[in-house]
């Protein structure tokens, strides 16, 4: 218990007194609480010295307190606690036992100079004083202001008392990497903006930069493979009883009437217009907008000026001779008006740079440099570096894809007009060929040998030949005909099936459905290899057929005439003696047919369209777009997948009828209209002709894998026949079995290109 110290003045006799005196340190005779070492500071005087620790005495503790006992260490707790209530009591009394056992540091009263009354003042806190590092404050007590603001300054903030903190001292470079080098633990500090000095980090902080860095949790207790804790799964952990067993109320299920009058009650105010929805806000507030700021980077940045021609040797103030006008052409150019000279100024000669004059017509000439870039619209040309043989594709070399035809083998002539059309015999043997005059030819493939003409009244249209090989026979298409026509020579077998198919001993029944076109098969008496065995007659004004085209199977023909109704196209049965018009109504006017060599399919082209039909199922499956002006030929490549489009503006589309209704390859390869086009049966060849008189012969590699692209490459191109009357090459047919090809053009000839 602490005692009262009877020498100690009293309040009012310190107060009053000027300078107060140490007090020598009383004798305890209790117990004394006395601070710990951190608590454990020094006492300042008036004099602003550090008092020295009251003494204790050490055997007061042995002493007093050596012989008790527990019971008696308990009461004396009692009459401890029992004296100390009785000093809080006392206030006079207990203020003056404080101040005689405390080991703070004591104040001192001075006067103050501005009210001139005593006040206390007491003893500057030294916090650095025998203090953990770990637990102290930082002496900077700036807070969250910039730490830029005290960069010219010689202080970088304040203390807790207010007074600055000044720089701490930095070295140079040199320093600091001579410090680095000598301390090992360098890279362990970090800099502190507020202490402006770097400060080691500790092995916590260091192990959570590692972890960070890592790319792990900063956490080092933290387990991400902790087992979940199953709060309500298991056994004895369910949910059997809701969370609340009132019945559910009624406003669950019901509407809410009043709702609804609230409801109906605006609509009816929204209708009445007694309610009017908000408007957007226009904002009067002028914009501006600064034309001197840098663009913003959304749009294309400004292009440079053009730059002006650089000066030639006629605009040197010492030009050579030969440069100066003379006086007729000095007169010359005076006479002339300024938009028509070719130069805007006269070469002049001068001794000396320092004696040319001002120029005149500067200020005229920056005043036109300026309306050019102001006025003149100019576009930025990006230039590339670019080697002109890496643009043209790799192709094989034509060498390497023989054989195809490459020369004239032999030629055939129509001396009265052109050889309009031409067809190639299924064994290749034979070519018949028809002009405008009405004459028939057949002849022979390796000789060119004529084994036979027939004439009729009107110019031929069209000749085809059967694909069949028990039979042998063609037809020829003139003005509203189409006649069937068997070649002489024939074997005994292959006459008989030829003459039974075309004329049977009975003919087959009437269709149910009657046709416009009329069968026609003359008297047994009067067959000759000269005239015709049966002939097709076409409705009247049907004009004439300038195609025909077979099915693969040689039962059907197709026939496509330039006028009449259902467009002109006709698909005729041999077998059933019968013909019948595909389309009622056709959206354009029909230029070419063909059938489709595996597919029960039939390709239509029009002017600018070709259109795919199922005939099985009578419906349409697909439209072509080639994108050609006037298609004039189309053909079908034997595997039935690919289809190649010709047109008078002489553009020849490649179709991939699995990939697009778009071309997949469009070839310019000639000057005029595309006339034909024709598909090798067996090689992978396919010829186009024109009216420019030249054959463009064509490798064409299709592959089986759906992956790889078409091969297309020019091979040759043949040159033999004359343009008469605008007009080329007009029709080309391959041999089946041979790389040959065979051209009838318009100066009447037939030639046989081999390879």
């Amino acid at each position: 218990m602490p005692l009262k110290d009877p020498a100690k003045p009293s309040k009012k006799r310190r107060n009053s007194s000027e300078d107060v005196q140490a007090v020598p340190p009383p004798i305890l005779t209790g117990e004394l609480d006395l601070p710990s070492d951190e608590e454990d500071i020094g006492l300042v005087t008036d004099d602003e010295e550090v008092d020295e620790f009251p003494e204790i005495d050490t055997g007061s503790d042995s002493e007093e307190f050596e012989g008790l006992t527990d019971n008696e260490e308990d009461t004396t707790e009692e009459e401890l606690e029992e004296e100390e209530e009785a000093e809080d009591s006392d206030a006079d009394s207990s203020e003056t036992d404080v101040d005689s056992i405390r080991v703070f540091p004591k104040a001192k009263t001075i006067v103050s100079n501005i009210t001139g009354q005593d006040k206390r003042v007491y003893p500057e806190i030294e916090p650095d004083y025998d203090s953990d590092s770990s637990t102290e404050d930082a002496p900077n007590r700036v807070g969250d202001v910039p730490m830029h603001w005290y960069d010219d300054l010689p202080h970088i903030g304040y203390d807790i008392d207010g007074k600055k903190v000044l720089r701490p001292a930095k070295g140079d470079e040199l320093d600091k990497f001579l410090s680095t080098v000598e301390d090992p633990s360098a890279w362990t500090s970090a800099f502190d903006k507020n202490a402006q000095m770097d400060k080691p980090l500790t092995n916590d902080e260091l192990d959570i930069i590692r972890r960070l860095y890592a790319g792990e949790n900063p956490d080092a207790g933290y387990d991400p493979y902790e087992p979940t804790t199953e709060w309500f799964t298991g056994k004895g952990k369910e949910e059997i009883m809701p969370l609340s067993s009132a019945p559910e109320p009624k406003r669950r299920w019901v509407p809410s009437k009043w709702e609804k009058q609230k409801v109906m009650k605006i609509v009816r105010a929204i209708r009445q217009g007694r309610i009017v929805g908000s408007k957007p806000k226009s904002t009067s507030k002028l914009t501006f907008y600064s034309i001197w700021s840098e663009s913003s980077s959304s749009h294309p940045a400004p292009l440079p000026a053009p730059k002006p021609r650089l000066p030639t040797n006629s605009e040197s103030y010492n030009p050579p001779e030969e440069y100066l006008p003379t006086d007729a052409e000095r007169k010359e150019w005076e006479a002339l008006d300024p938009e028509d000279r070719e130069q805007d100024y006269l070469p002049k000669k001068y001794s000396a740079l320092r004696l040319v004059p001002a120029y005149d017509a500067f200020i005229k000439q920056r005043f036109n440099r300026q309306l050019d870039l102001y006025l003149a619209p100019r576009i930025q040309r990006t230039k590339l570096n670019i080697d002109p043989s890496t643009l043209i594709p790799k192709l094989p070399s034509p060498g390497s894809l023989r054989p195809f035809p490459n020369y004239k083998s032999l030629r055939f002539h129509h001396s009265k007009s052109r050889a309009r059309c031409i067809s190639i015999s299924p064994d290749g043997g034979w070519v018949v060929s028809g002009d405008e005059s009405g004459q028939v030819s057949l002849w022979e493939v390796n000789v060119g040998r004529e084994v036979k003409r027939w004439s009729f009244d009107t110019k031929v249209g069209a000749v085809e030949w059967c694909p069949r090989l028990d039979v042998s026979y063609f037809v020829v298409s003139i003005e509203e005909k189409i006649h069937f026509i068997i070649p002489p020579n024939l074997p005994g077998p292959v006459l008989s099936a030829t003459q039974a198919l075309l004329a049977p001993s009975s003919l087959p029944p009437a269709p149910a459905t009657p046709s416009f076109v009329k069968w026609i098969t003359p008297p047994t008496s009067t067959w000759s290899a000269a005239k015709p065995i049966l002939t097709v007659n076409l409705p009247s004004s049907s004009g004439l057929p300038g195609q025909l085209t077979w099915h693969r199977r040689g039962d059907y023909l197709a026939s496509v005439s330039t006028s009449g109704t259902q467009g002109g196209v006709w698909i005729h049965q041999v077998t059933r003696r019968h013909s019948q018009a595909p389309f009622k109504k056709v959206k354009g006017v029909v230029q070419m047919v063909l059938f489709h060599p595996l597919k029960p399919h039939f390709f239509v082209a029009t002017k600018q369209y070709v259109r795919i039909y199922n005939l099985s199922e009578q419906k349409l499956l697909k439209t072509l777009q080639p994108g050609i002006r006037w298609i004039s030929c189309m053909d079908v490549h034997p595997s039935g997948d690919h289809l190649i489009v010709g047109g008078y503006d002489k553009k020849l589309c490649w179709f991939d009828l699995e990939l697009s209704d778009k071309p997949y390859k469009v070839l310019r390869y000639h000057t005029r209209a595309i006339r034909s086009l024709s598909f090798h049966p067996s090689y992978p060849l396919f010829a186009s002709s024109s009216d420019d008189g030249c054959i463009q012969i064509f490798h064409s590699r299709v592959y089986n894998d759906l992956m790889t692209d078409p091969l297309i490459v020019p091979l040759k191109i043949l040159r033999g026949h004359e343009i008469r009357e605008g007009l080329g090459v007009l029709q080309v047919k391959w041999s089946s079995r041979q790389p040959w090809l065979v051209s009838s053009g318009a100066d009447g000839s037939v030639a046989v290109w081999c390879s």
